[in-house]
């Protein structure tokens, strides 16, 4: 690799909307995101079907689902 021309690796505290926060390594040191692992729904299992106009009922019946 060519000398000074990269950024600095550094620790990097990140901090979520939910509050949660954690450490890893990056070239900034704090970074503020959205969502995390603690609080999206695909890790936490609070999926929620959001239903536009029937549209899952109408899925369900042209299938024959229940």
């Amino acid at each position: 690799m060519r000398k000074e021309i990269h950024p600095d690796y550094m620790t990097c505290q990140i901090s979520c909307a939910c509050g949660n926060s954690f450490e890893s390594r990056s070239n900034k040191a704090e970074m503020r995101i959205d969502i995390c692992n603690e609080c999206h729904p695909f890790f936490t299992g609070s999926e929620k079907i959001v239903d536009a106009a029937g549209r899952v009922e109408k899925f369900k019946k042209k299938y024959n689902l229940k």
